[in-house]
C-alpha cells in the first residue's frame, strides 16, 4: 500500500484554519466513517481514506495528507484545493495542512459533474473483492493519486449508465472505492448500501 504519499506537484500556500460553517458537515461525516473503519491507518503506519464537499466553481475542501490515523478530525485538517492540472499533475492548495494524496481523484469528479457537491474516498478489502468489475471499475493498470487514475474515472463519468450508479471501484488501487453526490449524506448512503460485512 502506498496510500498517503503525493504524486502530484503541490503548490501549498500555508495559511490559518478555515472557520466556514459548511466544515462542520464535512467533519461529522469524515469522523463517522472512521467509525466504520472506512478511513484509518494500516500497521505500517500508512494512512487511507479522505473526503470532500465542493466550495465554489471546482475549488474543494478535502481531509488533509496523512490524517488517516485520527480518530477525530478538527478545522486544522482540513485543506482547500484552489486549481487542478490534471495534464500537467499539478496541484494549489491552501490552509493549515496540504491536501490528500488522492486530491486529482476527487478533482476530476467535481470538474466533469457540476451537480456534484461530495466526494467520499475509502479503503475496505471485502466490499473492494466483492464489487470489483461487478460495479464501475478503473483499469487495473492505474494507480492511486496519478492523473491516469483521473483519466480512467473521467471515463467512467462520461458514461450515463454509470455515473448514475454514483461508485467508482478502483481497480488498480486495491481497497480502494470512491462515492458522490449532491451532498455528504448521499456520497455516504451511496458507499453503505454496498459495503459488505467483513
Amino acid at each position: 500500500m502506498e496510500e498517503g504519499y503525493i504524486k502530484y506537484h503541490c503548490q501549498w500556500n500555508h495559511t490559518e484554519p478555515f472557520t466556514l460553517t459548511q466544515l462542520n458537515e464535512l467533519l461529522q461525516w469524515r469522523d463517522f466513517l472512521y467509525q466504520h473503519g472506512l478511513i484509518g491507518i494500516y500497521p505500517d503506519g500508512i494512512g487511507f481514506g479522505n473526503v470532500s464537499i465542493r466550495h465554489k466553481a471546482n475549488q474543494f475542501f478535502i481531509t488533509g495528507s496523512a490524517t488517516g490515523h485520527l480518530s477525530h478530525i478538527e478545522r486544522q485538517h482540513i485543506s482547500l484545493v484552489v486549481n487542478v492540472d490534471l495534464p500537467n499533475n499539478t496541484l494549489t492548495c491552501e490552509g493549515p495542512i496540504q491536501a490528500s494524496s488522492e486530491s486529482m481523484s476527487h478533482a476530476v469528479i467535481y470538474q466533469s459533474i457540476a451537480a456534484v457537491n461530495a466526494v467520499v474516498h475509502v479503503h475496505h478489502k471485502p466490499t473492494w473483492d466483492r464489487w470489483l468489475h461487478q460495479l464501475p471499475t478503473t483499469s487495473v493498470s492505474a494507480s492511486y493519486g496519478t492523473p491516469q487514475m483521473a483519466e480512467e474515472i473521467s471515463k467512467i463519468l462520461h458514461d450515463q449508465h454509470f455515473m448514475s450508479q454514483k461508485i467508482i471501484v478502483m481497480g488498480g488501487h486495491e481497497e480502494g472505492i470512491m462515492t458522490f453526490g449532491t451532498d455528504l449524506e448521499e456520497a455516504v448512503a451511496t458507499l453503505m448500501k454496498y459495503v459488505v460485512a467483513e
